[in-house]
């Protein structure tokens, strides 16, 4: 185990935010994490953990040790008539997964494509994209108790998946630390084309047959027409979660907004923080070096040298202004440190 000090975490975040960790270490077997963890123990140094650092915003230097988890591997490890069962270690870049299960023919997540992190922070989020989250393709993790050592594992109602979140977001949140997923992937494909724009994406490349590839590939070029790339703008993709209302108060927002966009939840009506934010007239709106993206008002970027407390700010400011405008609460996905 090799522990740097006063390293610059710029390289480490999506957002591109120059933060600096006091303490640094990538691990990449369960022995260095452990032995990570118990130096981090002895020294009474909080420990955080990262992946990809596509969904965290930086907004102080850290006094912590940050372990950079690359627990690699991509196995199969199971079959049975309908499914194959897939070993993925928590530290694999979540698109080359899905690439990975795209060639071998392993249906499911092929909705999911190019969604910035890593396979760990899947399950931790409950990512989820055109009508596919991760609880519907999951079979079970295996986490590090970070108390006792120990390897444990969670099965599906275990994580408490909701709506981008799990229990590792919130009850069991610094206790474990993920450490591969089993997915649960299908020998016989089930698309799922109508959600956004797939079926119009499908249509214009003249797909006349279905298939795993065909559907990533619209996925991919709907996501790179609409987001920016983190190696070109600093951005963390959808900063804010879609708020879901009861129907009595969407009902009454239509009455003020005919054109309010909803779509029916078991908890309610969901409405596009997208579409609340826009109304604010904050698309495309830059503050010196921060601002929001020009073709997707959930995207909230840095420009080159923007702070990650100027963006902290530009977020609640435009919580703010939804609030104020629409008395809807909307909610960042992306954690602050």
């Amino acid at each position: 185990m090799n522990i740097l000090e006063n390293i610059s975490l710029k390289p480490f975040n999506t957002f591109g935010i120059d933060k600096k960790a006091r303490f640094f270490t990538i691990v990449k077997s369960l022995s260095e994490l452990k032995e990570a963890l118990y130096w981090a123990n002895t020294q009474n140094i909080k420990v955080i953990l990262l992946g990809g650092g596509s969904n965290i915003l930086l907004t102080q230097d850290q006094d912590a040790l940050i372990i950079k988890l690359e627990l690699k591997g991509i196995n199969l490890i199971q079959t049975d008539d309908l499914h194959f069962y897939v070993e993925v270690g928590a530290g694999e870049n979540w698109h080359g997964f899905v690439q990975n299960a795209i060639e071998n023919n392993w249906s499911g997540v092929e909705n999911l494509s190019l969604i910035p992190g890593t396979v760990g922070a899947s399950p931790m989020q409950n990512i989820g994209a055109y009508g596919v989250e991760i609880k519907d393709v999951f079979s079970h993790l295996v986490a590090l108790n970070r108390s006792t050592f120990e390897l444990e594992e969670f099965n599906s109602e275990a994580c408490g998946f909701g709506y981008r979140e799990s229990v590792f977001k919130n009850v069991l949140k610094d206790k474990y630390v993920i450490c591969s997923v089993v997915f649960r992937l299908n020998k016989y494909p089930e698309f799922h084309t109508n959600y956004g724009a797939i079926q119009q994406t499908l249509a214009t490349n003249g797909v006349k047959e279905l298939s795993i590839k065909a559907i990533a590939d619209a996925v991919v070029q709907i996501r790179q027409s609409k987001l920016p790339d983190p190696k070109q703008i600093g951005n963390a993709g959808s900063f804010f979660k879609n708020p879901t209302v009861p129907i009595q108060v969407f009902e009454a927002l239509r009455k003020n907004y005919p054109d309010i966009p909803g779509y029916s939840t078991d908890n309610g009506i969901k409405i596009p923080a997208a579409w609340l934010i826009e109304q604010c007239g904050w698309k495309g709106k830059r503050f010196g070096e921060i601002g929001v993206h020009s073709q997707h008002p959930l995207v909230l970027v840095n420009f080159g040298n923007g702070d990650g407390k100027e963006i902290q700010k530009l977020a609640q400011n435009i919580q703010e202004s939804v609030k104020q405008k629409f008395g809807v609460e909307i909610i960042p996905e992306v954690n602050f440190l």
